[in-house]
């Protein structure tokens, strides 16, 4: 199994398989591939083994699909890609029970047949942010390898033991899975949604904590004013 990354701001992730060599991956986001792989669709898959609907169901809780695809080769130098949805990066992570991540719900891509993705957390933080669905991390287990797409440019830092991060929700895009994570209204920021109060996420070392410049919603906002009026078929 060789993976590379190529491309800059839009980059695309393609796996070459060697024969009976699998990759799971949510259905839809497939971008092209070799003919000839058997192609599978089913709720055990991303269970890292486990199985069962549950597992699907739990992904689902988590923002991601209730059916995952895997993808099996059939011939030497099979290969499938998958572009990025959002510009930015495709990062490859690897899972074992020691390492253990958190990504931001929608960021998952693919990941090897024993990796687990499964809701991390899930918290509804009102109207302002995220149009009123809260921020939804999924949790990726197992052992393995993960690829995930993250928004924008990426800044990485290392927390101590009892240093902590105040952060945008928006801007967490990915963070060790042992990290303590909780909300908190910070006082004297004056924004449209909570008045003289902002809820940001503050996650506590030790670990490592991925940032990403850009969030879905704010890329969503900066195009809206450009976006065709929706036409009144009454008219």
């Amino acid at each position: 199994m060789k993976a590379t990354i190529a491309g800059t701001t839009m980059p695309v992730f393609e796996l070459t398989l060697d024969p009976g060599e699998r990759i799971i991956a949510e259905g839809g986001d497939v971008s092209w591939l070799t003919p000839g792989f058997d192609i599978q669709t089913s709720t055990a898959f991303g269970s890292g083994g486990k199985g069962g609907f549950m597992s699907g169901l739990k992904r689902m809780v988590g923002g991601g699909q209730l059916f995952l695809t895997q993808y099996t080769a059939q011939a030497p130098g099979s290969f499938v890609a998958f572009a990025a949805q959002l510009p930015g990066t495709i990062r490859e992570i690897a899972i074992d029970p020691q390492d253990q991540f958190m990504v931001q719900s929608g960021a998952y891509m693919a990941s090897t047949p024993d990796v687990e993705v499964s809701v991390g957390l899930q918290k509804k933080l009102g109207a302002g942010i995220f149009g009123g669905a809260g921020v939804v991390f999924q949790k990726l287990a197992g052992n393995g390898t993960a690829w995930v797409q993250l928004a924008g440019e990426i800044v990485e830092y290392d927390l101590a033991a009892g240093q902590s991060l105040l952060i945008h929700p928006g801007h967490l895009a990915l963070y060790r899975a042992e990290m303590s994570l909780e909300f908190a209204s910070i006082k004297g920021i004056k924004n449209k949604f909570f008045g003289d109060s902002l809820f940001l996420a503050q996650l506590h070392g030790p670990g490592h904590v991925w940032l990403q410049s850009m969030t879905p919603a704010k890329l969503a906002a900066a195009i809206e004013p450009y976006l065709p009026e929706k036409s009144n078929d009454n008219n």
